[in-house]
């Protein structure tokens, strides 16, 4: 056989066609389980009679039946193993056949050999190399989605939508996933052998690669450094000089490409939604469709008590004395397979979080977690749903501490976390509102008995039906309840602030009850991380405000670009906090969180773009500041469009200017792409944009 083999054909273009692979950017031939496949053997003379033909099919370091990493089957019938071949008709000196892998194959590169017996002589052929993926198109695979659409968009688009801001101000953040990319899928199946797991055991490691359940949590420890040197540094505070900041990033491809190329080395920096976006790209590369979560007002609730408690000083200063703390918004990701561990009613969208929070069985992983268990508060059941569930639903709780002795409670809210629960929509960049999936309605009964099972089933035990009084903590007398301020308060913005301009609020002040009172104002300002962790002062005003029967007062001020340039070079995000103190009466505490709008920056593609064909584009952007800035960089990026990410350096911009740029593109892929644009510059946060383009195949 060996001598009379000319030419393997694993006609390649046609059965990536089948198995909705055609995208990957590789040479080698990229299939699905549970599908069938074809394969030619050119001969140089016409085929003698031989007995039989036994195919050997083997995966991983060293490849066993008993571990589901080798399959040996015949053309006669099916082995143990699940596979099987049959021949084809076929042309004297042609031998085409059908092979068909189990849909729980273990996922990954395989080898192919063929073995003949003519007579009593063995002879074997290899046949070369295939990567099998999971199927979302197969009925039998544990990832099958029915939704044709779906399946579209959470396993073939390489492009998308993360939802950043605050609850009041949703923002659309453009991420190129980039899963078809040159080297990506090596890239992933890479990152599955950095895994502690397989460095324990790379036999057993493989063998269990059939499970999404299992693949998906290797995947949320490895995209974090903080085990393994997985793909991504985490870093939340001080200044990123000696890596790219956070903010920076529009897509995973360089990440993975930065990590791959340079041996492993784990890429600096990312928060939230670079590791979500970096383990969309992994896992819709490997075929789990998944999707990327965002969660206003989320919590991390360290001690899982449900209940996050803040301690704040008298004038508006956070005091660090718990760990717990509330996100403007975290990021995670879903993906779709089915639960054989926990049973049916928990198939579905499953919760994974690579971002390096808590520990999970001694590493940091988080998930899969079913958005189902989460609904019902069924906190016991893996993985980690516990930490979710109080993501989502933990109640708030507000102290002012004026002394070692003496705190007092000012507010206490149980609908404030976990809010829009967001993601892409199905076909266009809209944001789809989830929290139906995670929640019954807030403050419905059927709400209130799932939090109760849950407080239940953590072991944590509270007076009432939800009062929030948490157990007394050392160094603390008992807290005192609550009781209501006797005014009201609210912080409102005059105008939509953008950067290089001042911001203008009001703080409007009631009194609710018929007396005369002398009210203490003490407001901050302080630019954030959107873990609303503060960075810097901005600024900081004391007022006294007298306030008659009923009566309400406006207090105007403003906050100056030049009290806030300094302090917001690379984010936009300022918390505005006033405590308001009467004598003999409880205080109030408002709070306002303000994200600086992005000046504009347009992008024009000026004529019909084609795959292989030149076409140009045209970006219009102004320097925001009243003052010039220089060494600014222009980048743009997009997976179908551009190989590698452009940069075009912009000298210098003038106070106000706009400055408009023309590049050239040459679109390799066909179909709906994202190009994205990006004015990087130190005087002030990036400026981003994008624009959706349809790319017409070849004519």
């Amino acid at each position: 056989l060996a001598h009379n083999a000319r030419k393997v054909n694993w006609q390649s273009r046609l059965n990536k066609a089948a198995h909705h692979t055609s995208d990957y950017s590789s040479t080698e031939v990229i299939l699905r389980r549970g599908q069938p496949f074809n394969i030619s053997l050119n001969l140089k003379t016409t085929a003698q009679s031989w007995d039989n033909f036994t195919f050997i099919a083997s995966t991983g370091p060293s490849p066993a039946e008993s571990q589901q990493t080798k399959a040996i089957f015949t053309l006669s019938e099916e082995g143990a193993s699940g596979w099987s071949a049959t021949q084809e008709p076929s042309e004297p000196r042609c031998l085409n056949f059908t092979i068909l892998s189990p849909a729980d194959a273990v996922i990954g590169r395989y080898k192919l050999q063929l073995q003949v017996l003519a007579g009593s002589k063995v002879s074997s052929k290899a046949l070369g190399q295939f990567v099998l993926l999971f199927n979302p198109w197969c009925p039998d695979d544990d990832v099958y989605m029915a939704n044709e659409k779906e399946r579209q968009e959470y396993v073939l688009n390489d492009s998308g939508i993360i939802f950043q801001g605050v609850e009041k101000d949703i923002q659309q953040e453009a991420w190129n996933y980039g899963q078809f990319e040159e080297d990506i899928l090596d890239i992933s199946l890479a990152i599955l052998d950095r895994s502690l797991s397989h460095r324990e055991d790379p036999a057993v490691d493989v063998s269990k690669r059939s499970s999404p359940v299992y693949v998906s949590r290797v995947i949320s420890a490895t995209v974090n450094s903080n085990d393994e040197k997985g793909v991504v540094e985490g870093k939340w505070s001080g200044k990123f000089r000696s890596g790219t900041n956070p903010l920076r990033w529009s897509g995973s491809v360089t990440i993975l490409r930065k990590w791959y190329r340079a041996r492993y080395r784990p890429v600096r920096y990312g928060q939230c939604w670079v590791f979500a976006g970096v383990t969309c790209t992994v896992l819709r590369c490997l075929g789990i469709p998944t999707r990327v979560i965002t969660n206003f007002n989320s919590a991390h609730d360290k001690n899982l008590n449900l209940s996050i408690d803040k301690y704040i000083d008298m004038s508006g200063n956070n005091l660090d004395l718990s760990e717990d703390s509330v996100w403007n918004f975290h990021v995670w990701n879903e993906s779709w397979f089915i639960r054989r561990d926990l049973g049916s009613f928990y198939d579905g969208w499953q919760v994974l979080d690579a971002t390096p929070q808590e520990k999970s069985k001694g590493i940091y992983q988080c998930g899969p977690a079913s958005t189902k268990a989460i609904k019902e508060g069924d906190v016991n059941l893996d993985y980690d749903s516990p930490f979710v569930f109080a993501a989502v639903n933990a109640d708030c709780v507000t102290w002012i501490r004026y002394s070692k002795k003496r705190k007092e409670r000012i507010h206490s809210d149980t609908r404030k976390i976990g809010k829009f629960i967001s993601t892409k929509a199905v076909g266009s960049n809209s944001r789809v509102d989830v929290t139906d999936n995670y929640k019954y309605p807030e403050g419905s009964l059927k709400e209130r008995q799932v939090y109760k099972k849950a407080l239940k089933l953590l072991g944590v035990r509270r007076p009432g039906k939800r009062t929030k009084i948490p157990r007394p903590r050392r160094r603390f007398s008992r807290a005192q309840p609550a009781q209501p301020p006797s005014i009201s308060g609210k912080l409102l913005l005059d105008a939509s602030p953008v950067i290089g301009q001042d911001v203008l609020l009001t703080l409007t002040l009631r009194n609710l009850i018929s007396d005369f009172k002398t009210i203490n104002v003490k407001l901050k300002a302080s630019a954030i991380l959107y873990t609303r962790k503060p960075k810097a002062e901005i600024l900081q005003l004391h007022r006294s405000i007298k306030l008659g029967s009923e009566e309400v007062k406006e207090i105007s001020f403003k906050i100056s670009y030049s009290q806030y340039k300094n302090s917001l070079m690379d984010d936009r995000k300022i918390l505005v906090t006033a405590v308001c103190q009467i004598k003999r009466g409880a205080s109030l505490l408002v709070e306002k969180d303000i994200v600086l709008q992005d000046p504009f920056l347009t992008i024009k593609v000026l004529g019909p773009a084609v795959v292989h064909k030149p076409v140009n584009v045209e970006v219009t952007f102004t320097n925001p500041l009243s003052e010039e800035v220089t060494d600014c960089v222009l980048r743009a990026e997009g997976s179908g469009l551009l190989k590698e990410q452009l940069r075009i350096h912009v000298e210098r911009m003038a106070p106000m200017e706009t400055s408009t740029l023309e590049f050239e593109i040459i679109p390799y892929r066909s179909g709906t792409k994202q190009l994205q644009v990006d004015l990087v510059c130190t005087h002030f946060s990036d400026i981003k944009g994008f624009v959706m383009l349809h790319v017409a195949p070849a004519h």
